[in-house]
C-alpha cells in the first residue's frame, strides 16, 4: 500500500516552466509543494535509459536528501521520423542554457534532412513519467502520452520547451498557443497525473 504523502511534498525539478505546470496539477492535493532548488538540493545525473529510470533517479535523490516524499517528472518528445529522438535527451538538446529556440531549430533541420516535410511524416508524441518516492525507498511510476504532429515555424509563447512546435491531434493550435487550463486537460503530463490521482484514491481513499 502506498505510504501517506503527508502535508509536504518535494517537487524534484529545477526547471521553472515544469515547476509552474506541475505545481498547478498538484493543487488538488492541498499540500505544500517544495521545489528541490529552494531546498538547495542538487540535480542528480540522469543516467537512465528510459523516462521511468530517470524519473526515479530524480525522485529518489530528492526524497533521500530532503527527508520527505518526492515527486519527479521525466518527459520529452519522441519524433517518429527521427526514430523516437530526442526522447530522454529532449532537454539536453537545448544545451546548458536551456535554449529551446535553438533546440527547435535543430529539430527542424533534422526533420528536413530526414525528408519529413509532409504533415504525416511529422508525427510525434510527448511522453511523461512521474515517479513518487518516499525516503524509505518505496516508489511508484505513472506514464502519460499525447500524440500529435510538429509544425514550423513555432507558434505561440505559452508553455515551455518544444510546446510551440507541437500540435496535439484534434486541435488546430499548438501547446504554445493553448491557455494553461486547456493544455492541462489533454497533455502527457496531465494524463500521467490522472493515473497518479487514481492510484492515490484507490490506496488512500480517505486522504
Amino acid at each position: 500500500m502506498v505510504p501517506k504523502i503527508g502535508e509536504r511534498l518535494i517537487l524534484a525539478s529545477h526547471n521553472p516552466g515544469k515547476i509552474k505546470e506541475i505545481s498547478a496539477l498538484l493543487a488538488p492535493l492541498s499540500i505544500t509543494v517544495i521545489p528541490a532548488d529552494t531546498m538547495g538540493l542538487p540535480e542528480p545525473e540522469e543516467t537512465g535509459s528510459t523516462f521511468a529510470e530517470n524519473a526515479l533517479i530524480k525522485a529518489k535523490a530528492a526524497a533521500t536528501a530532503g527527508g520527505l516524499p518526492a515527486l519527479a517528472d521525466d518527459s520529452g518528445l519522441a519524433v517518429e521520423a527521427l526514430l523516437g529522438k530526442p526522447g530522454i535527451y529532449s532537454a539536453r538538446w537545448s544545451g546548458p542554457a536551456r535554449d529551446f529556440a535553438m533546440a527547435m531549430r535543430s529539430l527542424e533541420k533534422k526533420l528536413a534532412r530526414a525528408g519529413a516535410s509532409a504533415p504525416e511524416r511529422r508525427r510525434a508524441e510527448f511522453i511523461c513519467v512521474l515517479s513518487l518516492c518516499v525516503p524509505e525507498g518505496w516508489h511508484k511510476e505513472f506514464e502519460g502520452r499525447v500524440a500529435g504532429r510538429l509544425v514550423w515555424p513555432p507558434r505561440g509563447t505559452l508553455g515551455f520547451g518544444y510546446d510551440p512546435m507541437f500540435m496535439p491531434d484534434g486541435y488546430d493550435m499548438t501547446f504554445g498557443e493553448m491557455p494553461p487550463d486547456a493544455k492541462h486537460g489533454i497533455s502527457h503530463r496531465a494524463a500521467a497525473f490522472r493515473k497518479f490521482y487514481e492510484y492515490l484514491e484507490q490506496q488512500c481513499p480517505t486522504r
